[in-house]
């Protein structure tokens, strides 16, 4: 009877280690990419912290995603009084300035086209998508090192995405550069995988108003005195001209450089217009800077930080080195 019992008792062990044992790379990515197929919609809140420009830039992030194609990425500075969101409804895709009152409109594939540091189901997709995708376990969490799919993928070609071993909820993504040096963190906090939405949680117009309301600081954004902002770190041209043009109701400044790669970059801060909401149909696609959404098409970046309306272009440069340059604006202002 001892023997029998032993014998049982071992077998039990066995099935208990056997259930309990770690999972492999393939099992966790199943299990991802079953879970986003069965997630009917989430809401996130997020912490992202840029590592761009001479200090450290810390962004509430929200986001809302209602499957298939609803998205609501609200990004906010407390600091700056800087709000911005993007969002995508059957209409298209839009990227919001409430401060200004003004918005960007794109017949675009976003999110799909790129990864978003943010967005869970693109999360999944970089870590399917890379066959030599990196793959560890904690006592807690699961850990992937995936490549990335930004329009600048030599500036951040890498990403280690962390999530929970208990139900696959993103903990961290760091983006790194070529030397693995972490330039966008997004800790996530709150996160619910069955959330509900009201009927107009993504129309336009109500997301603009409820924006606008939220900031009792936008009648300072009307003083048209700025800080003009320059390239940072840029090889190959220089400064070659600075000339200031009046506008109505504003101010605009045009930084012309020359060199190997000549481009032109546009600063104009216009008084606010209180009534109508600015539209632009832009014939390109919305791009990440980190700071803030844009605008890019075949030879140009638009976009706004801070209550300024910012231009740059060239004829010469990539689409990657307008991304580059675009991004180091944010760096270090100069009067």
């Amino acid at each position: 009877m001892k023997k029998v019992f032993a014998i049982f008792a071992g077998i039990l062990l066995i099935l208990t280690l056997s259930a309990c044992g770690k999972k492999s790379q393939d099992e966790v990515v199943s299990d991802l990419n079953e879970k986003v197929d069965e997630m009917k919609g989430y809401k996130v809140n997020a912490v992202m912290t840029l590592k761009m420009g001479t200090d450290p830039q810390v962004y509430d992030v929200e986001i809302w995603h209602k499957n298939p194609d609803f998205y609501k990425v609200n990004l906010k500075n407390s600091e700056k009084e800087q709000s911005q969101m993007i969002l995508r409804n059957d209409d298209g895709v839009y990227v919001l300035t409430p401060a200004l009152n003004k918005s960007f409109k794109f017949q675009s594939e976003w999110p799909e086209n790129s990864s978003q540091a943010y967005l869970y189901e693109s999360l999944v997709k970089d870590i399917m998508d890379d066959a030599t995708a990196g793959f560890k376990e904690t006592d807690k969490h699961y850990v992937f090192t995936t490549k990335t799919r930004y329009q600048n993928n030599k500036m951040l070609p890498y990403q280690e995405i962390t999530l929970t071993k208990r139900d696959l909820k993103p903990v961290s993504v760091k983006v790194m550069d070529p030397d693995q040096n972490a330039l966008v963190t997004v800790k996530f906090s709150k996160v619910n995988f069955n959330a509900a939405f009201d009927k107009d949680a993504f129309d336009m117009k109500k997301n603009m108003a409820r924006a606008k309301m939220e900031m009792p600081a936008m009648a300072g954004m009307k003083d048209d005195n700025f800080s003009v902002r320059y390239p940072e770190g840029i090889e190959g041209a220089t400064l070659a001209e600075e000339k200031e043009i009046a506008i109505e109701n504003g101010r605009r400044v045009v930084l012309t450089y020359q060199g190997e790669r000549n481009f032109t970059l546009v600063q104009e801060k216009r008084e606010v217009r209180e009534t109508t909401v600015l539209s632009d149909l832009v014939n390109g696609e919305p791009v990440d800077l980190g700071f803030t959404f844009g605008a890019m098409t075949a030879n140009t970046i638009r976009w706004t930080y801070e209550g300024v309306d910012y231009t740059l272009a060239s004829q010469d440069l990539t689409e990657e080195e307008l991304v580059t340059i675009a991004r180091s604006v944010n760096g270090t202002a100069v009067k």
